[in-house]
């Protein structure tokens, strides 16, 4: 019987149109872990595997830990934004902030 957090990491991972190869590619882990986590009782995946996965399915780790069923929040996709902008060199991040720049209202 899955988990809270197999039924999310489930959901999101149909959601975005992931096999279970291509999510497990992308978050560095085993095929074989992530189908236990979707089907298995009693997985409890370390902050390591949960970051990966969140990182890999664009939410924060938090979010599979919270006891809400619902799709994630725009805080779990700022967070997560957040993360990934942390990871850019300078250069990327400058041009970024100037393309965020072109949707500000003018005053």
């Amino acid at each position: 019987m899955p988990t809270r957090l197999g039924e999310k990491l489930r959901d999101l991972r149909k959601e975005r149109k992931l096999t279970l190869e291509k999510l497990a590619e992308r978050a560095g882990l085993s095929k074989s872990y992530l189908w236990e986590l979707e089907n298995r009782e009693s997985q409890r995946p370390s902050a390591e595997k949960l970051t990966a996965l969140g990182d890999a399915l664009g939410v924060s780790a938090s979010y599979f830990l919270e006891e809400d069923t619902r799709a994630p929040e725009e805080r779990h996709l700022d967070e997560a934004f957040f993360r990934g902008y942390q990871k850019l060199d300078a250069d990327a991040k400058e041009q970024l902030r100037k393309i965020l720049n072109t949707f500000k209202k003018p005053s």
